[in-house]
C-alpha cells in the first residue's frame, strides 16, 4: 500500500491551510453578485411595501442582534473577517424576514412581496454556501461573533426580556439593505466609480437627495 512520506503530508497540511486562508481572504466570488442584485432590486420597492402599507410607526419585537447597523459591522471588524461577518448577515436577515412576514396576515397586501423577498434571500443563501469550502463553515467563531450567533439561535421563550427591540419593518430592511451592500460591495461597485457603501452619511446623502426629488416631483 503506498504510502505518503511525513514532509509530503506536511506540505498537502500546508497547502490546505494556505487554501482556506486564501478563501477567507478573497473577495465575494462573482457568483454572488446575480442573487444578490436580484435581491437588491426587490429591496428596492420596500418604502412601498413596508411602509405605505403599514400603519404609521408599526413596529414589529425583534431580538436586539437582529437590529444589525452598519456601525454594528464597524465595531464586529475589529475582531471578525468579512466572511465571518457575511455568515452573521445572513442568519440575522434570515430571522428579520421570518419575523416580518409572521405578522402579515394571508391578504395582506405585502405578503406576497415579504414572501418573494424571503424566497431571494434563500437563493443568495444557497449560492453563498456552495461558493465556499465546507472547512468555512466549520471553523471556530470569534468569542463577541459566537456570542451574537448563540443568542440569535436560543429559543425564542429563553431570550431575556431585555434582549427584545421594537423597529419598523422598513427600517429592519433598511438595514438589511445598508448592510448588504457594505458587507459584498464588490457586488455593487462599478469600476469606474467607488462607493464606500460602509459610511452612513453615504446612505444618509443618498436619502436626502431622494427625500428632495420627492418634493420637487410634488
Amino acid at each position: 500500500m503506498f504510502q505518503l512520506s511525513y514532509p509530503v503530508c506536511l506540505l498537502g497540511g500546508l497547502f490546505g491551510l494556505l487554501l482556506l486562508v486564501s478563501v477567507q481572504m478573497a473577495q465575494t466570488p462573482a457568483s454572488m453578485c446575480t442573487p444578490l442584485k436580484t435581491l437588491n432590486y426587490s429591496l428596492s420597492h420596500r418604502q412601498q411595501y413596508m411602509k405605505h402599507n403599514f400603519p404609521i410607526n408599526y413596529t414589529i419585537r425583534v431580538h436586539s442582534y437582529e437590529v444589525f447597523k452598519l456601525s454594528n459591522i464597524s465595531t464586529m471588524r475589529l475582531q471578525a473577517e468579512d466572511l465571518v461577518l457575511q455568515r452573521l448577515w445572513f442568519l440575522v436577515n434570515q430571522g428579520v424576514l421570518k419575523k416580518i412576514i409572521r405578522v402579515l396576515p394571508e391578504k395582506h397586501p405585502s405578503r406576497s412581496y415579504a414572501s418573494e423577498l424571503e424566497r431571494r434571500f434563500k437563493d443568495a443563501e444557497g449560492v453563498f454556501v456552495q461558493s465556499h469550502p465546507a472547512e468555512v463553515f466549520q471553523q471556530e467563531l470569534p468569542e463577541t461573533i459566537q456570542e451574537a450567533w448563540d443568542h440569535l439561535t436560543e429559543e425564542p421563550d429563553r431570550v431575556l426580556e431585555s434582549r427584545w427591540r421594537f423597529a419598523t419593518p422598513k427600517a429592519l430592511l433598511d438595514n438589511f439593505c445598508h448592510t448588504m451592500h457594505c458587507l459584498f460591495s464588490e457586488c455593487f461597485c462599478s469600476r469606474e466609480q467607488q462607493q464606500n457603501y460602509c459610511s452612513a452619511s453615504y446612505w444618509r446623502k443618498g436619502k436626502k437627495k431622494k427625500n428632495e426629488a420627492e418634493r420637487t416631483a410634488g
